[in-house]
């Protein structure tokens, strides 16, 4: 059975400071005398009436006539054409479909768009919420807006709405979701405009001329490359002074770095303001920040510990005279609202980091914790009440809260398998995060020397162009079924033919005029792959059509539809337990390796039989997957006891520790568990018993702290 690469550490440097190295033990707060200019710049700017920019007003022209591309830098109001856009529809009685990567970010947009539009004239589908389904404004995730897509061509229909925002589009070239995106592209029928909203893109032009030739109308990209918010990046020497990073003028060697910043990197003992494998002085740093105005600040850090651990290091961040009645009221502010907030959620009151907020105005920020304490944290930081964030890279592509400025402490980035460089629209996504829009007159970068950090390449990213976005599509088990259920073979190739891949390796060829044997039938000949497997196997019929089982099997929109199909043709699913039901289903959800080493005792009798007999009865049918090349993830049991538990009413502490990955991991496995018996739920007409309880199972398992009143953080 195909295994997934487990967590592998970067490589460490097996260089070590010499007994020469100086470590900075306090860090006294001094600027270079060339940014007294720049500081005096801090500030709110005057209050005016809101006038949009050009490139709004020209993407409002634009997707009356065509479909729209549009790129712009983090926090320069893609949103609000969205909003317009969609208003016009409205006002039409028209429909709109406004789509984005994250639940998270979905669920923020619901409000915001209730807000102006009215709660009746919105819905909101993210798998974990159905609201309002019919209402003339739908959010959304990508997941499901493909999956209507899927059903509208199932039934021979065209999918109601008359236009379609896909917000965060660069996630085209994301590597593990971003064949989704390219699905929706491809299969959006032409007479339905379409607007992107990006981030800045190298190749927006190359994408816009795709979607012109697969659409049949023209794409008009509207780029906005000038930030909202002035950047100015700085680098804090570990003795506590503030230097500016670059130098402007013509390119240096070294990248326009500033001369004392070079000076301190040529050094071949440099100063470091922590030991190479402890977090620096956070509190002092801080205070360096508070000093020169330059609060509040988001950190990034590498990993979910160090966001954690950093908060211990945040004592010394101790009030400076000057500000003490501003600290003071500021203190009294953030603890009422901290008290409105936490009011009707007993679990994030007694949160253990809760006592950093109050008494420091830090928080920590990263996935490993639960959905409602992340809510309250974004909900501090925009309203102005926090310091500072401690969060991983991961949070500058999905919330929206932004800072004075941000504070990179490494130059290098976690993609699930391994620590490679920052490209430049990482680091644009993450320094999108300074400077608030009407709140700040200036953002700034802070870059601090360290193990894992890269100045020189920090410095050559400010001004780098955004990177190119390429094609992630390939076919898998569940497009190859939805595909199947309503195009034939002829069909289906031609579809492919229309992927942003085909079409990129077509430019390919005409640049180099040579001839590539079958490079533009790859998509093709994969698809043809999966298609004999599921001839072979009973799902597919000669003539291209599914038999029966292979049409119930398209509903299964999940990772590994054939194996949980199988186990339904076998029949060796608990149809009739509905905490059994979910801890199986668990086990096929797990997308990383797990620790299984455990005690017998701890493990209900008919939970081990279960898993164990479905384990043995689809070992055949994952071996001839294998065998035919395709991945296959194994079955674990921790995961499915761990789901068991929660079902059956055990105190969330105890899930927890039964788990063995943090909660918001634990939040995240409860999530994906229950959009797979959602499927499950979507096979009522085919398998009776196991689809009623699956309704049950989701009930059991979908509650606090899995799911959060947004309403009571507003």
């Amino acid at each position: 059975m195909y295994r997934q690469h487990k967590y592998r550490p970067r490589k460490r440097s097996k260089k070590k400071p010499t007994d020469n190295a100086l470590l900075a033990l306090k860090l006294k707060p001094k600027a270079d005398v060339r940014l007294k200019k720049v500081f005096s710049s801090i500030g709110v700017p005057e209050k005016s009436a809101f006038k949009p920019d050009p490139f709004q007003l020209k993407a409002l022209s634009a997707i009356k006539k065509a479909d729209c591309l549009v790129t712009a830098p983090t926090g320069a109001g893609k949103t609000w054409i969205a909003e317009k856009a969609m208003a016009e529809i409205h006002a039409k009685q028209g429909k709109s479909w406004y789509a984005s990567p994250l639940k998270a970010l979905s669920n923020s947009k619901y409000y915001e768009f209730s807000a102006i539009f009215g709660a009746d004239n919105v819905g909101i589908l993210t798998g974990d919420r159905k609201e309002n389904p019919e209402a003339p404004i739908i959010v959304g995730t990508t997941e499901i807006l493909r999956n209507q897509l899927y059903d509208a061509m199932h039934f021979g229909e065209s999918l109601s709405t008359d236009l379609i925002i896909l917000d965060e589009a660069h996630f085209l070239g994301d590597e593990e979701r971003g064949v989704v995106w390219e699905e929706i592209m491809i299969y959006l029928p032409p007479r339905i405009p379409l607007l992107l909203l990006s981030a800045t893109i190298g190749n927006a032009h190359q994408i816009a001329g795709w979607l012109s030739s697969i659409r049949s109308k023209k794409c008009i990209v509207i780029e906005e490359k000038k930030r909202p918010v002035p950047l100015f990046p700085l680098f804090l020497h570990p003795s506590g002074t503030l230097l500016p990073l670059t130098t402007q003028g013509a390119k240096k060697r070294d990248g326009n770095i500033n001369k004392k910043v070079s000076d301190y990197l040529n050094l071949k003992n440099p100063p470091l303001i922590a030991h190479p494998r402890k977090l620096p002085p956070f509190g002092q740093i801080m205070r360096v920040l508070d000093k020169y105005n330059l609060l509040p600040a988001i950190f990034f850090l590498k990993s979910r510990a160090d966001c954690d651990n950093a908060l211990k290091l945040c004592a010394e961040n101790l009030p400076i005279d000057q500000n003490r009645q501003d600290r003071q009221d500021g203190k009294i502010r953030l603890g009422r609202r901290i008290k409105e907030l936490t009011a009707k959620n007993d679990r994030i009151k007694t949160h253990r980091q809760l006592r950093f907020i109050k008494d420091f105005a830090v928080g920590s920020h990263h996935s490993g914790q639960l959905p409602a304490w992340k809510m309250l944290l974004e909900t501090l930081m925009t309203e102005g009440l926090l310091d500072a964030i401690f969060a991983t890279s991961t949070v500058a592509a999905g919330v929206n809260f932004p800072a004075r400025t941000i504070v990179l402490l490494n130059s290098d980035r976690f993609n699930g398998k391994e620590f490679l460089p920052l490209n430049s629209t990482e680091f644009h996504q993450m320094t999108g995060r300074a400077g608030r829009r009407g709140m700040d007159n200036i953002g700034f970068a802070v870059a601090i020397p360290g193990r894992f950090m890269d100045i020189r390449l920090i410095a050559k990213l400010i001004n780098a162009p955004p990177s190119d976005v390429t094609s992630q599509i390939r076919i898998n088990f569940s497009m190859a079924l939805n595909l199947l259920v309503s195009h034939d073979l002829n069909q289906i190739e031609n579809l492919l033919k229309r992927s942003f891949a085909s079409y990129l390796i077509a430019k390919i060829k005409e640049r180099s005029g040579r001839i590539y044997k079958n490079d533009d039938k790859f998509l093709w000949q994969d698809f043809m792959r999966h298609f004999i497997f599921l001839k072979k196997t009973g799902y597919a019929a000669k003539n291209g059509e599914l038999t029966d089982d292979g049409i119930w099997a398209s509903r299964l929109r999940v990772d590994q539809p054939l194996m949980i199909a199988e186990g339904f043709r076998l029949g060796v699913f608990p149809e009739s337990d509905p905490a059994l039901l979910a801890a199986i289903m668990a086990s096929f959800v797990c997308e990383q390796e797990t620790e299984d080493k455990i005690d017998d005792k701890l493990i209900p009798k008919k939970l081990l039989t279960a898993f164990s007999n479905i384990e043995i009865n689809l070992r055949p049918f994952a071996k001839r997957l294998a065998d035919k090349g395709f991945k296959v993830r194994p079955l674990f049991l921790r995961p499915a006891l761990t789901i068991y538990a929660w079902a059956i009413g055990q105190p969330w502490e105890k899930v927890v520790s039964v788990s063995k990955i943090e909660e918001g991991n634990l939040v995240m496995l409860i999530l994906r568990t229950a959009d797979h018996l959602r499927h499950i739920r979507a096979l009522g007409k085919v398998f009776q018993r196991a689809a009623a309880t699956s309704e049950k199972s989701i009930e059991l398992i979908m509650r606090d702290p899995v799911i959060i009143d947004y309403e009571l953080l507003q």
